[in-house]
């Protein structure tokens, strides 16, 4: 990874390898901007972020950025030539996975001088960031009936329970028509069950119809649920319909929010902190300010005990050799390429989907050709440590350091598979502008270049881009990240929290046929 600083930042392009075949453009560059550090004239139009041939490159050659293959040359191209989809042939090729050759353990900082914040203790010890009231519905059919339970609580009705951060409606669109048994339902129980048990919701109401398949008594029996003080369940054709059940909702919330509102944060260590990593609407800086610098942020948090939770998998793809060589142990690394190897031979086979080399639209035109392009970056965000464990969608995340959690790249079902897993805030890069929230907990975004963050300044927590502008490097972003992360976790609102975002976002990963 090359450390930006003002002194290699100045010029058109910025050289990431010394091994790459391809430079990028720091700035737009017209035809005949010259560019004496690589000793050759633009022979394109190039916007910034997209890469620029600086050597030549044969038909059939590996394009390498980071050193690491993105594609292979569909033509012959001349140094200065932009290098894009247009010119870049997306094909497999083989990668050393090396289970474990460059592990190394992390070097913790001493107990007495680790960083703390401002939790949420509860009872059972795990720490929030917030504190909640959530509305779960097991179906479709309930989601309307959560929805007015929580919509009910408006500011002026919680004004006298400064200490609660809002009653929130978790619905989603299946819970019946459905397999009853399998995956998919066992994926849909566990998540609806990892929010249920989150520690950022002080108490939670489930909310079923009656006769769905994800019937809510096997659910609580499948995931251990039981209903108590903190978990309220209904099932609105016992309890006398839509009307009678909203009514038996609100009841329920008032009767908790007493208890709810008397939290009080405390000092906690920072190990407390699980990090649930995000990147959406991407473009060519991601890889070189906003991704690097999370990455830089997370290897301070894993120092300091905590967790950082990589997700989307079809957006490691082609780089995951890169993490199976860091992992702690080959058991772990195999466990990541079995995920890898499900999404391709099982999941998306014949499907014109990312891991199978389309990006979206946007990405493409921020200047990522590919997805192997893409997955450099979006790999970067969980920093330079070991690999220390994988999980499926939603499993609960026990193990402390950089961890793996399979999810699609889709960022409201990745979120909600790393929100169930017990991530108690998101630290979200973009390079286009991607809106987001998720409830219950914090989400902080993160701009990967000036010019976005200063269009959407009421949307964006920090700037990266002051890295490209020469005025800031990885390591002090790291650190700024690292800080922010502490303070939204302490409390302090982030942009999406004032906006109001995170009321629509869950969204359960639906891998199963509908009937």
């Amino acid at each position: 990874m090359t450390e930006m600083t003002s002194k290699n930042v100045t010029g058109p392009v910025i050289r990431l390898h010394p091994a790459d075949n391809v430079v990028i453009a720091r700035i737009d560059a017209a035809i005949g901007t010259p560019v004496p550090s690589e000793d050759f004239v633009c022979r394109s139009q190039v916007s910034a972020g997209y890469k620029i041939a600086a050597t030549p490159i044969r038909k059939g050659e590996p394009v390498r950025k980071y050193n690491v293959v993105i594609g292979f040359a569909a033509t012959d191209i001349a140094p200065g030539t932009m290098v894009h989809s247009h010119n870049v042939e997306f094909r497999e090729y083989d990668r050393d996975y090396a289970f474990g050759a460059d592990y190394r353990p992390v070097e913790m900082v001493p107990e007495a001088g680790r960083a703390t914040f401002q939790g949420i203790v509860r009872d059972n010890g795990e720490v929030a960031t917030r504190n909640y009231i959530g509305v779960l519905s097991t179906v479709n059919c309930s989601a309307t009936v959560a929805h007015r339970i929580a919509e009910w609580f408006t500011p002026e009705r919680l004004a006298e329970y400064p200490n609660v951060d809002g009653v929130v409606a978790f619905t989603h669109s299946i819970g019946c028509g459905m397999e009853m048994s399998g995956e998919p339902m066992a994926l849909l129980r566990r998540t609806m069950a990892g929010y249920a048990r989150h520690p950022n919701l002080a108490a939670a109401l489930i909310v079923g119809l009656g006769c769905e398949r994800n019937q809510l008594a096997g659910l609580m029996d499948q995931e251990g649920l039981q209903a108590d003080s903190r978990l309220h369940t209904f099932i609105m054709q016992e309890s006398g319909g839509t009307r009678r059940t909203i009514e038996a909702g609100v009841a329920a919330v008032k009767a908790l929010l007493p208890d709810a509102n008397r939290v009080k944060r405390t000092t906690v260590p920072a190990s407390h902190l699980k990090i649930g990593l995000q990147c959406g609407g991407s473009d060519g800086f991601s890889s070189i300010t906003a991704n690097p610098s999370l990455g830089a942020a997370m290897d301070l948090l894993v120092r300091h005990g905590g967790t950082a939770i990589l997700s989307e998998t079809p957006e490691i793809y082609g780089v995951e050799h890169t993490l199976t060589r860091r992992a702690v142990s080959r058991a772990v690394g195999e466990k990541l390429v079995e995920r890898v190897r499900w999404w391709k031979d099982e999941y998306s086979v014949g499907r014109d989907v990312q891991i199978n080399g389309q990006v979206s639209p946007g990405n493409q035109v921020g200047g990522l050709a590919n997805i192997f392009e893409k997955s450099i970056g979006s790999s970067m965000k969980g920093g330079t440590g070991p690999l220390m464990e994988v999980y499926r969608y939603a499993e609960p995340v026990t193990q402390a350091g950089l961890v793996f959690m399979d999810t699609p790249g889709f960022d409201p079902v990745s979120a909600t598979g790393q929100i169930a897993g017990g991530a108690n805030l998101i630290a979200f890069t973009t390079g286009r502008g991607s809106m987001f929230g998720a409830k219950p907990v914090p989400s902080l975004k993160l701009a990967t270049n000036t010019p976005m963050y200063s269009r959407l300044t009421e949307d964006m927590d920090l700037n990266c881009g002051a890295i490209l502008d020469g005025v800031a490097s990885i390591q002090s972003t790291g650190q700024k990240i690292f800080d922010a992360i502490l303070a939204a976790a302490s409390g302090e609102r982030t942009k999406s929290e004032m906006l109001g975002l995170g009321d629509h976002e869950f969204v359960p990963w639906q891998i199963g046929i509908m009937s």
